[in-house]
């Protein structure tokens, strides 16, 4: 017998990425409960997209992080819990931790991650302190026993590649002139669809491949340096850019003069461009496995791809 898929409960789901999680996991024929605040109902571009969850067939369930009770009675409906809360609630998944604790139900807990592996980064501050919360919660779940799978699925395009990397205020496509590097431009980053992020997470969650460990999603055409996608867009336009190489004492120096949040911003670029932390280690059996090696059937789209759009 095919075994059942498991009910998926999806916390943030309002949020930026969450929206995605919420419809992957439809899609791939799981029975999705979004856990919502009275709050977002009446929120006017909230309020839509729960009402475009509800389209799709999508339970939804009021409750508050802060509320214990809605917590446990929501995670006692599910299987798998999937959190996509923001940077700023990061630490309040503790009280998922409890819930779940309490529940006793629940097959794998998926904590908000969706970037680099935060166990594994040199990021300089402020950079660093966002990351210890991610951290903190890691090491609260494992001390628990809560079993989890952690997914690291490096940059959302759409948040990088609509400008090619560039901190310009109100660029919305990749530049045709001039273009602005990051250190030597060398070290290697991931960059996903945030389609093809959502369809590698709703995969993991009933796969024994993936319990207790990384799930990380590096797919080889999306795994480039910022010279070589820079070379790609070159391609697509039929014309060379101007190219200006930031050292990497300027952007450190650039981090500790930038206001909140672009010292945030800055200090991951500098992790992801200039350290090249999503790329600087190899994925053990022991800790970690690669979504694109585990789920070649997914359709990812790659960097390339998703240039055209702009070319």
């Amino acid at each position: 017998m095919a075994s059942e898929k498991s009910k998926i409960l999806v916390i943030g789901g309002t949020g930026y990425i969450g929206k995605f999680i919420v419809e992957a996991s439809v899609k791939a024929g799981h029975t999705t409960f979004a856990l919502v605040r009275e709050a977002t109902l009446s929120d006017p571009v909230k309020g839509k997209t729960v009402q475009s969850f509800k389209d799709i067939g999508v339970t939804i369930l009021h409750g508050d992080l802060n509320d214990h009770e809605s917590l446990v009675k929501a995670i006692k409906q599910v299987d798998v819990v999937i959190s996509t809360v923001g940077s700023m609630q990061i630490l309040d998944q503790t009280n998922i931790i409890s819930a779940i604790k309490e529940a006793g139900n629940v097959k794998r807990f998926l904590p908000s991650e969706f970037g680099v592996d935060v166990d594994r980064t040199n990021a300089v501050e402020p950079a660093k302190s966002a990351f210890a919360g991610k951290i903190q919660i890691r090491r609260a779940v494992e001390a628990e026993g809560i079993p989890y799978t952690y997914a690291v699925t490096g940059c959302f395009a759409g948040y990088y590649l609509p400008t090619l990397v560039q901190f310009e205020p109100g660029l919305t496509s990749p530049p045709r002139d001039k273009v602005t590097i990051l250190g030597d431009g060398n070290a290697k980053a991931v960059i996903n669809k945030e389609e093809d992020i959502a369809a590698y997470t709703i995969k993991a969650v009933d796969d024994p491949r993936t319990l207790n460990r990384i799930l990380y999603a590096n797919p080889l055409d999306n795994t480039l340096s910022m010279n070589e996608m820079v070379t790609l867009w070159e391609k697509k336009i039929g014309k060379s850019l101007e190219k200006t190489h930031i050292p990497e004492e300027q952007i450190l120096k650039s981090i500790k003069e930038s206001p909140v949040p672009i010292n945030v911003l800055l200090s991951i670029n500098h992790a992801v461009f200039v350290n090249g932390d999503q790329t600087n280690f190899t994925i053990e059996p022991s800790f970690g496995v690669e979504a694109s090696e585990l789920y070649p059937d997914v359709k990812y789209t790659s960097i390339d791809e998703y240039l055209s759009y702009f070319a």
